[in-house]
């Protein structure tokens, strides 16, 4: 009984699924696929076959159109928004090459978080900066805690990266068309609007440079993500440093900024900073300066 129930849905699976009949032998076709044999000559049955067949094709022919169609459309629209975007994206390069020499903030609050996660030892810098009228920084330190190893090996050592890179000159390493070349990738929705996305890729393999990725917002051209590589590494004990940078945008300036920098050293192995900077007025620097200031060590 079961070997008949198995033979019958498998006829009825090789009729509906199987279109290669053979050419009648000794008064039987037989299915090119399977192998199940049928009587030949039986009309009824064949012009059951073949109609199942034929509207099978059908069915699938007019499926296979309908796709084309819609891909067709799509490839339109596609081919319509790669037409548009580059015209937004170059609009955008313009106005970030026109404004291209960012004041720094004159005092600005500085919070960095940094860690060591291999040792599972962290750190924590609170300070004021002040731009000082020969171009260098000046930091008023509120708090400083943590490991000490953090504190030594990491945030007191990218507080002197970050003196040395001040020395360099500013056009040098600033991310303009003079440095870079620039390939337009693809239009991102940043949580607010819109921002272009380009490769940047250094003429030169300098330092401070770096290989990735800028977004700029679609309307001002300022720029909201900044991620990649530096390409020059500042120290035979460094393997690798990654930077990513998002600046927060509001009414057309940045109101913040959030750096993320992931350093691969030889000797005490990952190091990882989170870095917040928000400029300040004098009334915000004297409020900052006395929050959580008590206990914190100089």
């Amino acid at each position: 009984m079961f070997k008949e129930l198995r033979s019958r849905l498998g006829t009825i699976w090789c009729k509906f699924r199987h279109e290669s009949l053979m050419w009648p032998v000794h008064g039987h076709y037989q299915c090119r696929t399977c192998g199940r044999y049928y009587p030949a000559f039986a009309e009824a049955q064949m012009a059951n076959w073949t109609t199942r067949a034929a509207l099978k094709a059908a069915v699938q022919l007019l499926l296979a159109i309908a796709l084309l169609a819609t891909f067709a459309h799509q490839a339109r629209a596609a081919d319509a928004w790669k037409a548009h975007a580059p015209e937004e994206a170059e609009a955008a390069l313009e106005r970030y090459a026109a404004s291209s020499e960012w004041a720094p903030w004159a005092i600005e609050s500085v919070e960095i978080h940094a860690s060591l996660p291999r040792l599972e030892k962290t750190g924590l810098l609170r300070a004021i900066r002040r731009l000082a009228p020969v171009g260098k920084s000046r930091y008023e330190v509120l708090q400083l805690a943590g490991d000490r190893t953090v504190k030594e090996q990491v945030i007191v050592r990218y507080l002197k990266a970050e003196e040395r890179a001040s020395e360099l000159p500013a056009r040098s390493v600033a991310i303009t068309p003079a440095n870079y070349k620039f390939a337009y990738k693809r239009t991102v929705a940043d949580g607010e609007g819109f921002a272009c996305a380009f490769q940047i890729t250094p003429r030169q393999k300098r330092d401070g440079l770096i290989k990735g990725e800028l977004w700029l917002d679609q309307q001002t051209g300022l720029p909201v993500l900044q991620s990649g590589y530096l390409v020059k590494s500042p120290s035979v004990f460094i393997k690798r440093v990654a930077v990513t940078r998002e600046n927060a945008l509001c009414d057309g300036i940045v109101e913040s900024r959030l750096t993320h920098i992931t350093v691969d050293t030889r000797l005490i192995g990952r190091a990882e900073l989170v870095i917040e900077e928000r400029p300040l007025r004098s009334a915000d620097a004297v409020q900052f300066a006395s929050r959580d200031n008590e206990g914190g060590e100089q």
